[in-house]
């Protein structure tokens, strides 16, 4: 990780530099992280166990269990605490920095932020680490280097990777928005309003429901100034997504440690905030940050609707209708935890039940283990259970929502 430069200059935009592996895994390269989001997705990966050797230490005096990891093919030797053993048991090259910091919190109820960041410097240095890709896409292309057309497409990657644009001072601006204001979003009177605003959203839903056929006349007679306006609403309403859930921070008084703009996996474009502070207050703290953003989604999505039913023909009744399907469908994948997707619902899911890395878990099981399981007429546990369930659900549930819109675009289009 980079550091500062001397007393009285400013500080450079935060970078990161990773130890990669590359593809034919004999050799490494360095790679540069543009923002503490993308560094969070990485995840590493430790050397194959038979070429690392493992020794506990007792102490009967500290009443603690310490650890000396050694390099059998460097000879180094390393020691580690019991919280640093527990993360080194999660870098099996699938679990992400930002799971590992959520099961450590769950395991120990309190979190060190320079830990991971300290442990993987010790591990590299004694050749025990390596850092895979953030995306499977990228992580395909990696393996697939010598093909110039993976070639140009990582270049493509990267290059976009460098329009990330971040702040680790932002926590005093999101400070004085919510002094001057902005603490009303957490009070029972918004809570009355959202729910009085969510029940005239209903009632225009049922009134343009009746009117669809004119609502969808208005948009494809300006299809690409209506999908212009949607997008560039919904994009403004991704950044009050954020920003919501950076106040839920500065309200229980922890703080936001980045805000920015990046390329996440390389090629979506998204805004993101650091919410990781979070971890450190109490689980209905934890759960009030998870479901501020996506309540922004459905304060819009019904606030839209109720304008657009009292607003006559044209191409802005339209325009606030589609806006507020998108808004509804962005609350859905917000909120929903079944879907393969870790956003905020599969969060609050994992906290409750204790399980950080559920999704690759479950995936894994069920690729590997469920069928022969089955084969073989041997039981699934309640961890097993809940695997089988979540990646059921996952599916079915991708089915009947992909299903539902093309039923609903369907019943649009004849009307």
């Amino acid at each position: 990780m980079s550091t500062p430069e001397g007393p009285g200059k400013p500080k450079p935009k935060a970078r990161i530099q990773l130890l990669v592996r590359t593809e034919g895994g004999e050799e490494f390269r360095i790679q540069q992280v543009e923002s503490g989001l993308a560094y969070l997705q990485h995840r590493p990966q430790r050397i194959p166990l038979e070429e690392c050797e493992l020794a506990e230490l007792r102490s009967g005096v500290r009443q603690a269990t310490s650890y000396v990891l050694k390099n059998r093919q460097t000879e180094r030797y390393i020691q580690l605490t019991e919280p640093e053993k527990f993360l080194w048991d999660q870098m099996d090259g699938r679990t992400s920095l930002q799971e590992m910091g959520t099961a450590y919190v769950l395991r120990y109820g309190a979190f060190d932020f320079d830990i991971i960041p300290r442990l993987i410097s010790k591990l590299r240095r004694a050749g025990l680490l390596t850092m895979r890709p953030a995306s499977r896409l990228r992580e395909v292309l990696a393996r697939h280097r010598r093909n110039p057309a993976v070639r140009a497409a990582e270049a493509a990657f990267k290059a976009l990777e460098k329009l990330t644009v971040t702040s680790r001072r932002a926590h005093t601006l999101f400070e004085r928005v919510y002094h001057y204001g902005a603490f009303l979003l957490f009070t029972p009177f918004m809570a009355v309003g959202l729910g009085l605003v969510t029940v005239l959203g209903a009632r225009g839903a049922v009134l343009l429901w009746a009117d669809r056929g004119e609502v969808s006349a208005a948009l494809a007679a300006h299809p690409v100034v209506a999908i212009l306006l949607v997008k560039l609403f919904f994009w403004l309403t991704v950044i009050a997504h954020q920003m919501v859930h950076a106040l839920a921070l500065v309200h229980y008084g922890r703080r936001v440690r980045e805000f920015g703009f990046t390329m996440l996996h390389g090629f979506i474009p998204t805004f993101y905030a650091d919410v990781t502070d979070i971890f450190m207050g109490s689980r209905r703290a934890r759960l009030v940050a998870a479901l501020a953003g996506p309540l922004v989604h459905l304060f819009l999505g019904a606030f839209y609707l109720w304008v657009a039913s009292v607003l006559g023909p044209g191409l802005f009744k339209g325009f606030l209708a589609a806006s507020a399907l998108l808004q509804l469908q962005s609350l859905f994948v917000s909120l929903y935890p079944f879907c393969f997707l870790e956003m905020d619902g599969y969060h609050v899911l994992v906290d409750l039940l204790g399980m950080p890395t559920l999704n690759h878990e479950s995936v894994s099981f069920v690729r590997h283990s469920l069928w022969r399981r089955v084969a073989q007429g041997i039981g699934l546990n309640r961890q097993e259970a809940v695997y089988v369930a979540y990646v059921f659900l996952s599916t079915a549930s991708i089915v009947a929502f992909v299903g539902l819109n093309v039923w609903v675009l369907l019943r649009a289009g004849t009307s």
